[in-house]
């Protein structure tokens, strides 16, 4: 697509602020253990880390609160967390943020959702997980469906942020499409495998390539290969857009109308991938919401998935750099 003037790029951004999304999914606590590796132990062929420091930072669906966040849009996030340490932490995270909490419940029979990530000299080494993948009861789905009903009037869209550990399940799913297409909501997702095909009739249904490859059993390497799964996705869903991501081959989209758009990666060089997903799907989803056309909206997420590409670590991408990385990329298409 061509590039974009510096007063539409100006006009969708500053449209960010305001817009309110609820972001629906798998909540949970990145901690991160930083040092460095100088030795190996001696009861096993193992490295040795020296621990420098320890932080933790809003995971998964939070993360994706986060990207909205640093937008300038406000996301309200829901979910469920456990009546443990680990929840009561990220809670306070959310609180520091200024970010709202009436989604989000107590499920004291579960744990909250922790990643761990071991990280020596900026690599990352190993990772960690605490969690329970079982899917939550009918109980539990009323009163996520009840908090969301009650905030319908505030939101400008609903996205949908499925990492299988039981928050998204065939019986919510449905409920929550129905709700949002009957309020007339912008409803995205970024899916995982389990309930892969329950997101019928969705605004835009953004698959990576791994995830679209075994649920359709074809090949999606080849930009040829991507559009044909595109087009078979957004048919078997009947939803209205699908953007895929293809890693270092870019994303490609099929949108309302049919048309196919291949993006190359705008990643200048990759550091850590993860919560790149979360990134693309925050920005898509804040940018439609703000009166940017599906291409336009692709192409503003396509950079802005490359830029925390570079970091080490989950972060959420910075609106301003956002907004000259795409500026100039535009300029430079233009000269």
């Amino acid at each position: 697509m061509s590039g974009f003037k510096r007063e539409r790029l100006k006009k969708l951004f500053d449209s960010f602020s305001g817009k309110k999304v609820a972001v629906i999914g798998d909540l949970m606590l990145d901690k991160y253990v930083w040092g460095s590796v100088s030795r190996i132990s001696p009861e096993a062929p193992v490295p040795v880390l020296e621990v420098d420091s320890e932080s933790a930072r809003l995971g998964g669906a939070a993360n994706v609160a986060n990207n909205i966040k640093a937008l300038g849009a406000q996301p309200i996030p829901f979910g469920i967390v456990g009546g443990d340490a680990a929840g009561d932490e990220l809670r306070r995270i959310l609180s520091e943020m200024d970010l709202p909490q009436a989604g989000i419940i107590t499920d004291s029979e579960r744990p909250t959702t922790v990643k761990t990530r071991v990280i020596a000299h900026n690599q990352h080494v190993v990772r960690m997980d605490y969690e329970t993948r079982r899917d939550i009861g009918s109980k539990l789905v009323g009163a996520v469906m009840d908090a969301l009903k009650a905030m319908n009037s505030e939101l400008d869209a609903i996205l949908l942020e499925d990492y299988n550990k039981g928050m998204l399940t065939k019986e919510l799913l449905p409920l929550v499409i129905q709700f949002a297409r009957k309020h007339d909501k912008v409803v995205s997702v970024d899916p995982k495998q389990s309930n892969f095909f329950e997101y019928r009739n969705v605004t835009v249904f953004k698959p990576n390539r791994k995830e679209a490859e075994g649920a359709l059993g074809v090949p999606a390497g080849t930009d040829q290969q991507a559009e044909s799964a595109a087009r078979e996705l957004k048919r078997r869903l009947n939803c209205e857009n699908v953007l895929l991501t293809r890693g270092e081959k870019g994303m490609t989209l099929i949108d309302e109308e049919g048309g196919v758009l291949h993006f190359p990666t705008k990643a200048r060089q990759v550091a850590d991938v993860s919560g790149a997903g979360d990134t693309v799907i925050s920005t898509l989803t804040v940018a439609l919401v703000s009166g940017a056309t599906t291409k336009e909206a692709a192409a503003i997420a396509n950079h802005a998935g490359g830029l925390v590409c570079g970091e080490v670590g989950i972060a959420p991408v910075d609106k301003v750099r956002l907004f000259d990385e795409v500026l100039n990329d535009s300029h430079s298409m233009e000269s």
